[in-house]
Order: C-alpha cells, then structure tokens, then sequence
C-alpha cells in the first residue's frame, strides 16, 4: 500500500476548497455591486416606494392608527391564523440578526448617513408592503382544512396568468431564505462570540452551527402552524427586551445625542460621501441593510400575509405595513442609536458584531456583550424558523401540490444542514450571496405590484368607504371587479 501524506494532502485540499470560495464570493460581489447601482434596485424601490404612498394618500400616516387597531382582531374561522399571528411571523422573518449586525455593517462602512437613507426606505416602503401584502390576501387559496395560503406567486398566476413567473419567484424565494438569510442569520449568531477569550474560528463557529441546525431542525418537523405559536411568544419578547436596554444605553449617553443626530444627517447629505463611488456611499448601504431588515418590495411578507383569516384584505396589508416600521423605524433606528450616543468610533475593521460589542461594553461593562449574546441567540432562532415559513409554500406552488412526508422530511434536513454551513462561512459570501438574491426578487415583484397596484387601491377606497360608513369592512370581490377568488366571493 502506497504511504498517504495526511498533512499534504489536507493541505492542497484546503486550499482548493479556499480557491473556490474566494471565486464564488467574487462573481456574486460583482453581480451585486451591479445590482445596487443606483439606477437599478435602488431606483426601483424608491420610485415605487413614491408612487404608491401618493396612490394611497400617504397610508403610513394617515392610517397609521388603523393599523394598530386591526392587529388585535381575532381570526374569522376558530383555529385559523390571526392578524397578529401573520404579523409575527413576517416580523420574526425581518426582525432578525440583520437588526443589529446589518445596522452596524451600514454605519461602518457607508458611515452614520446611511441610517437616514435606511428609514427613507422604510417610510417609503411601508406603502408598497401594504399594496403586495393585500394583493396577497386578495389572491389567497384555501387549504382542505379551511386554512388560507397564497403569496406573490399566486397573484402572479391568476391576476397576470403567468405561472411560470410564479415559478421563477417561489424558487428565488426558497433560495434566499433557506440559503442566503438562514446563512446569514448563522454566521451573524457565531460572529457575536468573537470577542468570548474561548471563540476559536474553526471550532466555535462549527459547534455552534451543530446546536443551531439541531434546535432549528426539531422545530421545522412541527410544522407551519408549530412555528406561528412560538413566534407568537419570542418576537414580542425579545423585540420588547432589546428596545428597553437600548434605550438605557441611549439615556445613559445622552450628552452625545445631539452629536449624534448631527452626525447622521450631515453625512447623509454630504456630497462626497454620496456621489464619491456610490458603491461604497451610504445611500447604498442604507437601501441594502433597509432592504435587508424591513423587506419592503421583495414579496416575502406577503407569504405570510396570506395566511391570515381577516374580513377584509386591506386589514392584513395595514398590519404588515406596521411591520415595516417595527422592524426598520424601532429596531434597526434602536440599534442605530444605541452605537452612535457612545464614544466608540465605527470603523471598517470592527464592522459588525464587534462595533456593536464594543458599544454596549462601553456603557454596561462585561454585562453587555453577554446581553447582545443571548438577543442574538433570539433574533437569529426566530429569523430562522421564520424565514422557513415562507419555503413550504413555494414548494407547494411549484409542485402543484403538497409535498410528500418524505420529500419534506428530507428538505427539512437539507435546510438544516444549510444553517449549520452558514455558520462555518465568510461574512462577505454571506452578505453578499444574501444582497444577490434579495435584489432579483425586488426585480421581479415591484414591476408586478405596479401593473396591479390599481386592484390593490380599489381595496383600500372601498375599506375606506365602509369605515366612513360605521361598519366593520367585509369584503366582496365582486363589487370592485375582481373575480377568480377562492375567499371573497
């Protein structure tokens, strides 16, 4: 028998393994950097983000307390998913690590301006989330149980009659949120053990991306109605906790306030910073990272939003507009200035986990790095499960019908194996693979939102009018021309 250089071999093998990575991450930072160039994906959510606030008459104000009411209305059906039930697991999908990695990545390396241009996103947003999310319910289907699905794909196929357009966005939407989210969502958890004395880069990442797939696992075998109810407990609490201790951060730095709000708004209006290589500029980074948290115009909420047993499908699209605001307008802003009220200086070497450690270390001593810790334990588990909520109804879509036990069973294992990869990882293949596949979607949905915005406004004006009526609004399809529904009829 021939004698096997073990250490030659793991040699040459690592650094193929190494080659390849470093090429793939480069074709997809290239296509990306294409993508968010600002006549591209930034254009797109921009203008539609204007377009349909004034279509709506500025919705996200207006109706804005309408939208906290309907959250609390219980389900038309007993046993059927609530408002609030829907509203938690989009927000569980966008309330995630990006919150607090993805907010310090931004005003790292794009500077404070880009939290500006990220609530402008937001705001903006707010009004084309409530035109997909209603279209979505509009379009919903109805389960042999009694229950509702539907999302973007099927407003696809019986609104434009496009199936195959259909087809096209339910896999994108399987390959951004099993892969590029949940990757993202694992390697942002591990990175937040970097600054531990025990992290070691090989074997930490590794044994926690075992814990995490495992935990991650057992919870996807339970099912779609398994993830609602404990989405339900973790959002709220750990949305609620991470504010509270951020805004402590923020009163007890509240001589640098001032300073800070000054530092935002001065460089996002600073001409150099903007126009000087805008791939590097905090407008980009600010649509990116609020692309990233909020999901406003890519046509995953609206997955969720169809889910939910309301009398009129207006009242699901004001309840995912709200989501928007909690997950970039209080999340992302609480991250935001949680960093910057501190003395602790952003640079492009502590972008991420480490900007934010060394920030609330600062204030809270070794207490804050084991606080931020745990929140990301939180924000990444529910990230997860919730990003996995929207890949069984694109498999249904693509396969005309349900999913076997054992396909599911083993595309439940796969998409484990997947967050425990993302895990072991770069940050830049991650980010970037997770920015490619978000803008393709954008690509694809708003263009579709804008040829049915219409039917989308007709459903607002005719909520409004039974509202200025004194009724609780019903809707029926067929009094403002839509037929082919299976709900509204």
């Amino acid at each position: 028998m021939l004698p096997v250089d073990y250490n030659r071999y793991q040699k040459y093998f690592g650094k193929g393994i190494e080659i390849m990575l470093e090429t793939i991450n480069s074709v997809i930072a290239a296509i990306s950097d294409v993508l968010y160039q600002p006549w591209f994906v930034p254009l797109f959510l921009i203008v539609s983000g204007i377009y349909f606030t004034f279509r709506c008459r500025f919705i996200q104000i207006r109706l804005f307390r309408d939208a906290c009411k309907v959250i609390m209305e219980k389900p038309e059906s007993e046993g059927s998913i609530s408002s609030f039930g829907a509203l938690m697991i989009s927000t569980a999908s966008r309330v995630g690590t990006g919150n607090i990695i993805g907010v310090s990545t931004a005003i790292c390396l794009g500077g404070p301006g880009a939290i500006f241009w990220m609530w402008v996103t937001a705001l903006l947003g707010g009004a084309t989330a409530f035109i997909e999310s209603t279209l979505a319910q509009i379009y919903k289907k109805r389960a042999p149980d009694g229950s509702c699905y539907g999302g973007p794909a099927y407003y696809m196929r019986d609104a434009l009659g496009k199936r195959w357009m259909g087809v096209i966005f339910s896999v994108l939407i399987i390959l951004i949120y099993a892969v590029g989210y949940n990757m993202l969502a694992a390697y942002n958890l591990q990175s937040t053990f970097s600054v531990f004395k025990f992290y070691h880069p090989v074997i930490t990442p590794a044994f926690i991306g075992v814990i995490l797939a495992f935990l991650f696992g057992v919870m996807v075998l339970g099912g779609a109605k398994r993830l609602a109810s404990i989405t339900e407990i973790l959002v709220p609490f750990m949305g609620i906790l991470y504010v509270l201790v951020s805004l402590l951060i923020i009163f007890l730095n509240i001589r640098n306030v001032p300073g800070m709000f000054a530092s935002i708004f001065r460089n996002a209006f600073d001409f150099q910073s903007v126009m000087g290589g805008f791939s590097g500029s905090c407008i980009m980074y600010g649509v990116k990272r609020g692309l990233y948290s909020n999901e406003a115009g890519m046509g995953s909420a609206p997955n969720a939003a169809a889910t939910a047993d309301v009398s009129h499908p207006a009242k699901q699209g004001l309840v995912q507009m709200l989501s928007v605001f909690i997950d970039t307008l209080l999340i992302c802003t609480a991250t935001a200035f949680m960093c910057l009220s501190t003395s602790v200086v952003p640079t492009e070497e502590i972008a991420g986990a480490v900007y934010v450690q060394n920030a609330i270390a600062s204030t809270l001593g070794t207490a804050g790095p084991v606080f931020l810790a745990v929140a990301m334990m939180l924000f990444a588990f529910t990230t997860l499960l919730g990003n996995y909520y929207y890949c069984e109804g694109c498999l249904k879509y693509i396969l005309k019908r349900d999913p076997s036990k054992a396909g599911m069973t083993v595309f439940r294992v796969l998409a484990s194996l997947i967050v425990f990869v993302g895990a072991t990882v770069s940050a830049g293949l991650a980010w970037d693979t997770a920015d490619m596949l978000q803008a393709t979607m954008v690509i694809i949905n708003v263009p579709v939102i804008l040829i049915l915005g219409n039917k989308g406004v007709a459903v607002l004006k005719d909520y409004m009018r039974q509202r200025s009526e004194g009724k609780d609004p019903q809707f029926h399809a067929a009094d403002i021309g839509i037929t082919g529904t299976d709900f509204w009829n």
